[in-house]
């Protein structure tokens, strides 16, 4: 597997074909190639070259994938007894690139990145699937509205049934006796 050791913003990177960094912000828009000149090793699945520092014409390319910051880093400073406090947060700019090609010394192109599959978003994978879950859902809902008018009217079906009962039952109210009793 080949790979290369790039420098930018301060950092060395150990890339390789179709690997997506985050680098330090570069001022370029998103979707344009940028190149990295500054190689400092080239490994092929048979050479190996180091440079001194850089190698000389060679390159690795890039596509800006987005521009955005990071997560943020709250810092806190306090001195002891002092009722001093600080707090701030950082941001730091960052750019997600693609590595698409890198090439030797001599220009000979040493890995290049698969071309991107078209993918199936998610979001239309979403709505098919809820599209289905939708009418599976309108089954059961009908299903589940016809038991619930069964259901109703059995109960209405006892109710009168009960009622009637009730009604056949009736008798006069019977007074009851008072717990306790004057004496005369």
């Amino acid at each position: 597997m080949s790979f290369a050791v790039i420098q930018t913003g301060g950092k060395q990177y150990k890339v390789s074909a179709s690997e997506i960094l985050k680098i330090e912000r570069l001022n370029n828009q998103e979707g344009k190639t940028v190149e990295f000149k500054n190689v400092l090793f080239l490994n092929d699945d048979k050479n190996t070259e180091i440079g001194n520092p850089n190698i000389q014409g060679a390159k690795v390319e890039a596509t800006i994938l987005k521009n955005t910051k990071e997560k943020t880093i709250l810092v806190f400073k306090k001195r002891r007894r002092k009722n001093s406090r600080k707090k701030y947060g950082h941001r730091q700019q960052i750019s997600l690139i693609r590595i698409t090609k890198i090439f030797s010394k001599n220009g000979k192109l040493i890995a290049q990145a698969e071309p991107r599959k078209e993918k199936i978003s998610l979001k239309s994978q979403k709505l098919e699937s809820d599209e289905k879950r939708k009418l599976k859902a309108d089954e059961v809902r009908k299903l589940q509205e016809q038991e619930v008018k069964k259901e109703k009217l059995e109960t209405q079906k006892k109710m009168k049934i009960q009622t009637t009962k009730s009604d056949l039952l009736k008798k006069k109210p019977i007074k009851k006796k008072p717990l306790t009793t004057k004496k005369k």
